[in-house]
């Protein structure tokens, strides 16, 4: 058996309870995909997004339902090195991977740190919806997986004053036709990491030009580290603790909330108080 086929059984065998049947289940549940779907999965070169790939290529093979899969990188301007990573473990896995180029490192070089983040994502996102348009495709397939929608949920809380979270599809704002899917939303970022270790594979965590200091190792200091500590302690207590948290925000109770907001329009409590004497 080849090693790329040894990779991909340890995902239905050895990982199926952890990684195949949660993300069937995410597919599944809700409705991620369809019949005569054209998807763009992406790969930024790390482990979340290349098990993502590997997960698409078996749906595709062995599912029900029939539909096509684009396997893209987009380099904004990686280092060599870190290019030739993601190209190295593309063939040890056997993605069929093709690489688009920007400029998006350069464009952003010299802003300020803060803000060099925050506009190479939405630069980063547009370049990708902007790439599955020209594929012809309908729906883009990202890695975020069940850690990413819990520690974003606490961060938009902590830092944002709002309850909100990441879902599992949304359509887009600005390309008509376009959806975004997160079949590993329910993945836990545990089980990635143990499916990495037990197949031997490394890969890249941060390919960022202005932080090539965590490229190939844990990432840094930030609020989403915060957010990652915080859990593990809260788990000692507790270890249904980010299960409780999500399944929070699919049991939401309206008339116990101070406000809601919907399409940017606030609604107080007040608003219905009243109406129930």
């Amino acid at each position: 058996m080849e090693r790329y086929q040894e990779i991909e059984r340890s995902i239905i065998k050895k990982y199926r309870k952890e990684i195949w049947s949660k993300f069937a289940k995410a597919v599944k549940d809700y409705e991620l995909i369809q019949e005569n779907d054209k998807i763009m999965v992406c790969i930024s070169g790390g482990k979340d997004s290349f098990l993502l790939a590997k997960c698409i290529q078996e749906l595709q093979r062995h599912g029900k339902v029939p539909f096509q899969a684009h396997y893209v990188v987009m380099d904004p301007g990686y280092r060599k090195e870190h290019r030739e990573k993601i190209v190295a473990n593309a063939k040890t896995l056997e993605v069929p991977i093709e690489i688009f180029e920007s400029d998006i490192f350069d464009a952003v070089s010299n802003v300020d740190t803060k803000s060099a983040c925050y506009l190479c994502a939405r630069m980063r996102r547009g370049c990708l919806y902007n790439k599955a348009q020209e594929l012809g495709c309908n729906k883009i397939a990202l890695g975020h997986h069940f850690d990413d929608v819990i520690e974003t949920t606490l961060l938009s809380m902590f830092y944002g004053a709002e309850i909100k979270t990441m879902l599992p599809k949304l359509h887009s704002d600005h390309f008509a036709g376009l959806e975004l899917i997160r079949p590993l939303y329910l993945v836990k970022e545990e089980a990635v990491l143990a499916w990495q270790k037990s197949n031997d594979l490394t890969f890249i965590n941060c390919a960022c030009r202005f932080t090539e200091e965590c490229a190939l190792q844990e990432e840094g200091l930030s609020k989403r580290q915060e957010m990652k500590q915080l859990i593990q302690n809260l788990r000692k207590g507790n270890p249904e603790i980010d299960y409780n948290i999500f399944k929070a925000l699919d049991n939401v109770n309206i008339n116990c909330v101070l406000g809601t907001k919907n399409h940017g329009q606030y609604k107080s409590f007040l608003e219905e108080y009243d109406k129930g004497k």
